[in-house]
C-alpha cells in the first residue's frame, strides 16, 4: 500500500490498520492548540485541497465545541515529549483523521503529508504514520545571477510546490541581481528582484514553515561588480588568472587587502539584511582562484594564500555577526588548506558542495567534523550545463550527499540549481532533482529505493499517469547515449558552448552510431508527451519548455555531426537553429524577467554564426 500511495517523500513509518474514512461534506476542520491561529494556513491547505479534489468544504474551528461527530480533521499541537523536532503523528481511522505534533511545523507537513494520501480516492485508507526528518535543514538554492531571473510568480509557485515536499529553506545565488538602491550600475540591465520582491517572497515561505535565508556572494565572483570603473580598483586582478580548469579572464575576486573590498560589502549587508526575517546569511566566498595572483601576491607569498583568504573570511564573519546572523559560506577553498580549518569560527557553518556522483563528501565531511565545525552537505540538480538535465548523475550525487552527510553529522541539506553559462535549461528540467533531494534529506531510509519517475509525475508535473515524470527521467539520462560525458555537463551541451573546432576536437574519436543513438534515445523520451495528463495551470507552456528542449538537444546530434565531416545543409541548420533561439526567447520570458535574455541568447547565437562562417 505504501508504494501504491508513492508519497513524497516517504514517510518514516507506515502502517495500514485496515478500512477507510468516507469524506463527507460539512465536516470541520479543529484547530486544537493553545495558539490555534498558527495552525491556520495549513488547515486552509488542506481545505483548499479537499475542495479541488473532491468538491467538499470542511470549515475551520478553534473550538471543540462542536458535535465530535462533525469533526473531520484535528490538527494539535502538544508539547509531549515523544514528538522530535518537525516530526508528527498521522492517524486515520473509520472515524475522522488526527494531525498531532509539538509544533506548528510538525502539523504542516503532517498536512502536507495528508494532502497527498487525498489524491488516491474520495475514501481515505486507514493507517498510521509516525514521521521525522533526518535533516533539520532540508533546502533548496536557486541560481537567479547567470542570466536568469524568475518573476515572482514563478518563485511563489517554486516555494508552495517545495513547501509541499517539506523544504524548509530557500536561497537565491545573488551576485548582482538585488536592487541595491546605492549601487545602480551594477543591476541596472538585470531585471533585478527588488526590496519588495524579497519581503513579499519572505512572508510566502514563512507561512508554508520555510526559511528564506539571504544569499549575496562576497569575495569571488563579482565580476559583474568589478568590470564598472567605480568598482575596478578593488579587484584582485584585472587580466587573465590561473583556475584548475584553465586561464580565466577577469576581474573575478575582491582584493582580500584593500580596505574598500570590506567598505563594499558593508554596504551590501547593511541595505540587503532587512529584507529577511532569516537570522542566516550565506556569504558564497567560493572558487576565489585569482587570490594571490594579483594585488595580494606579495602578502600571499609572506603568510601563504590559505591565511590571507581565511582573515578576509574572519573579516566578513565578524561583520555578518554584528548584524545578528549566523554566517554560512562555501567551503570549497578552506578545505585545501587543511591545518586552518580548526580556525573557522565554531557558529559559522560551511557549505559543502560537489556536483558528480562520486564527489567526497564522506571525506569532506569528516574533516569538517574532526574540526568541529558545523556544515551542510551541499549536492545538485545537474541541470546546469546539460540543456535537460543528467538523471542518473543527479540521483547518485543526491544520495551520496544524503548518506555521508548524515554519516558525518550534517546539520543542513541544501540542493543547488545553478544557471552556467546561459541557464539554458528550462525550470522544469530542475524538478525531478528538487523531488529527489526533498526525498532523501527527509528520510534518507525510506526514500532511497524512491520511484523518482512516479512520484515527480504526480507531485510535480501532477500527471497521474506517470508520463510525464518517465519523459523527464528518460530525457535527462539522455546525456549518456553520446558516449561521452564532460565533467560536470553534457556533450550536448558543450556542442554549442564550444565552436565546431573544437567539438570536432574533443569528439572525433566518438563513432558516428552514436549520434543515431542519441537521436534515437531523444524520441523514445518524447514518446511519452502524448500521454501525460497534467493538471498544472502551466501545463501547455511544460509541453512546449520540452519540445524545444527536445528540439535543442536533436539539434546537437546534428552539429556534431556536422562537426565530424558528415555531409549537411548549413543554411538549414542555420535557420533552425535560428527558430529554436526564437522560441526560446518566448519561453524564457514566460517564467522569467528579461534581464539575461540577451546575454543567455547571444551564447546560442555565436554556435549560430560557425553554419554563417563556414557558408562563406
Amino acid at each position: 500500500m505504501t508504494d501504491y500511495l508513492h508519497l513524497l517523500p516517504a514517510p518514516r513509518h507506515l502502517t495500514m490498520t485496515g478500512g477507510a474514512f468516507p469524506l463527507a461534506d460539512g465536516r470541520f476542520i479543529l484547530l486544537d492548540s493553545p495558539t490555534p491561529q498558527e495552525l491556520r494556513f495549513a488547515a486552509a491547505r488542506f481545505q483548499q485541497a479537499l475542495r479541488e479534489q473532491c468538491g467538499l468544504d470542511w470549515e475551520l474551528v478553534a473550538s471543540p465545541a462542536v458535535p465530535p461527530e462533525q469533526v473531520g480533521l484535528t490538527l494539535r499541537v502538544t508539547p509531549a515529549p515523544v514528538y522530535r523536532p518537525q516530526g508528527y503523528d498521522l492517524v486515520i481511522t473509520p472515524d475522522g483523521i488526527t494531525i498531532i505534533a509539538a509544533e506548528p511545523a510538525g502539523v504542516f507537513y503532517g498536512v502536507c503529508t495528508l494532502i497527498q494520501i487525498l489524491q488516491s480516492a474520495n475514501m481515505l485508507p486507514c493507517l498510521r504514520i509516525a514521521d521525522w526528518p533526518d535533516f533539520p535543514a532540508r533546502g533548496v538554492m536557486l541560481d537567479v545571477s547567470r542570466d536568469k531571473v524568475p518573476t515572482l510568480d514563478t518563485l511563489l509557485m517554486l516555494v508552495d510546490m517545495l513547501a509541499g515536499w517539506k523544504v524548509n529553506q530557500f536561497q537565491l545565488y545573488t551576485e548582482h541581481t538585488f536592487a541595491y538602491r546605492n549601487h545602480p550600475v551594477v543591476w541596472a540591465n538585470a531585471s533585478p528582484l527588488t526590496g519588495q520582491d524579497i519581503l513579499t517572497l519572505d512572508a510566502c515561505c514563512r507561512e508554508r514553515h520555510i526559511e528564506l535565508v539571504p544569499n549575496q556572494n562576497s569575495f569571488g565572483h563579482m565580476h559583474r561588480w568589478l568590470k564598472h570603473p567605480q568598482y575596478a580598483p578593488l579587484a584582485e586582478v584585472q587580466g587573465d588568472f590561473d583556475t584548475p580548469w584553465g586561464r580565466h579572464e577577469g576581474p573575478f575576486s575582491l582584493c582580500p587587502i584593500d580596505p574598500g573590498s570590506l567598505e563594499l560589502v558593508r554596504s551590501l549587508y547593511d541595505e540587503l539584511l532587512p529584507h529577511f526575517t532569516s537570522r542566516q546569511f550565506n556569504v558564497g566566498c567560493d572558487e576565489t582562484f585569482d587570490v594571490g595572483q594579483g594585488r595580494s601576491k606579495e602578502e600571499c607569498e609572506r603568510r601563504g594564500v590559505g591565511r590571507v583568504y581565511l582573515d578576509f573570511l574572519l573579516k566578513i564573519y565578524r561583520e555578518v555577526k554584528a548584524r545578528g546572523h549566523t554566517m554560512q559560506f562555501w567551503g570549497d577553498i578552506i578545505v585545501q588548506h587543511p591545518d586552518l580549518v580548526p580556525q573557522v569560527p565554531p557558529d559559522a557553518i560551511a557549505l559543502e558542495w560537489g556536483y558528480e556522483a562520486d564527489h567526497p563528501f564522506d571525506e569532506r565531511g569528516a574533516q569538517y567534523a574532526a574540526a568541529g565545525v558545523p556544515f551542510y552537505v551541499c549536492p545538485g540538480t545537474s541541470s546546469w550545463c546539460s540543456l535537460a538535465g543528467r538523471t542518473d548523475n543527479a540521483l547518485g550525487n543526491l544520495l551520496n550527499a544524503a548518506e555521508d552527510g548524515l554519516k558525518h553529522g550534517a546539520i543542513g541539506y541544501l540542493n543547488t540549481d545553478w544557471g552556467d553559462y546561459g541557464h539554458w535549461q528550462v525550470l522544469p528540467v530542475s524538478f525531478l532533482g528538487f523531488a529527489a533531494g526533498a526525498a532523501y534529506s527527509w528520510a534518507l531510509d525510506a526514500n532511497r529505493n524512491l520511484d523518482v519517475a512516479q512520484v515527480v509525475s504526480r507531485y510535480a508535473f501532477r500527471d497521474p499517469t506517470g508520463a510525464m515524470g518517465r519523459l523527464a527521467y528518460d530525457l535527462g539520462n539522455v546525456y549518456q547515449a553520446v558516449g561521452f560525458v564532460p565533467h560536470n555537463s553534457s556533450a550536448l551541451f558543450r556542442a554549442f558552448l564550444w565552436p565546431l573546432d573544437k567539438v570536432r576536437s574533443a569528439l572525433a574519436d566518438l563513432p558516428p552510431a552514436n549520434m543515431d543513438r542519441t537521436l534515437e534515445a531523444i524520441d523514445q523520451a518524447m514518446s511519452g508527451l502524448a500521454g501525460a495528463q497534467m493538471a498544472r495551470p502551466d501545463a501547455a507552456l511544460i509541453v512546449q519548455e520540452y519540445e524545444n528542449t527536445a528540439r535543442l538537444m536533436r539539434h546537437a546530434c546534428r552539429r556534431i555531426a556536422l562537426a565530424q565531416g558528415w555531409p549537411a545543409d548549413r543554411s538549414e541548420l542555420n535557420q533552425d537553429l535560428g527558430a529554436i533561439i526564437e522560441e526560446y526567447r518566448r519561453l524564457w520570458l514566460a517564467r522569467n524577467r528579461p534581464g539575461g535574455l540577451a546575454d543567455s541568447v547571444a551564447r546560442l547565437e555565436r554556435a549560430r554564426q560557425d553554419y554563417v562562417k563556414l557558408e562563406t
